[in-house]
C-alpha cells in the first residue's frame, strides 16, 4: 500500500497549491508523469518544463521573462521536496495507493 513520499508531497504542491495538475492534448488526458522515463537522470529544470508543457503551454513559446520566474519557482519546489537538482527518474514514482 505504501505512504506518501517525497514525490507525493511533491505533486500535492505543484497541482493543489500551484495549479499544475495537467489538462488535456488531443482529447487524452496529459501529465508530468507521462513525460519520465523508468531509470536516468531527470533535473530540475526538466521536470518545470514537464510539468509546463503538461498544462499545454510551450516553454519555447514563452518569453525569458515569463519564463525565467515560474522555472525558478517550479526548481524550488522540486529541490525543495527532492533534496536535489538532478534525481534518478526512479525516485519520481508514488507508492501511495490511497487510505
Amino acid at each position: 500500500m505504501g505512504h506518501p513520499n517525497a514525490f507525493d508531497g511533491m505533486m500535492h504542491e505543484f497541482c493543489v497549491k500551484l495549479g499544475y495538475c495537467g489538462g488535456v492534448k488531443d482529447g487524452e488526458p496529459l501529465h508530468v508523469t507521462h513525460f519520465i522515463p523508468e531509470t536516468g537522470p531527470v533535473s530540475a529544470d526538466q521536470f518545470a518544463r514537464w510539468l509546463i508543457v503538461a498544462d499545454g503551454f510551450d516553454p519555447d513559446r514563452l518569453s525569458t521573462s515569463e519564463l525565467r520566474p515560474l522555472i525558478g519557482q517550479l526548481t524550488a519546489v522540486f529541490v525543495r521536496h527532492m533534496g536535489a537538482d538532478v534525481v534518478d527518474a526512479s525516485n519520481l514514482r508514488s507508492e501511495y495507493r490511497g487510505a
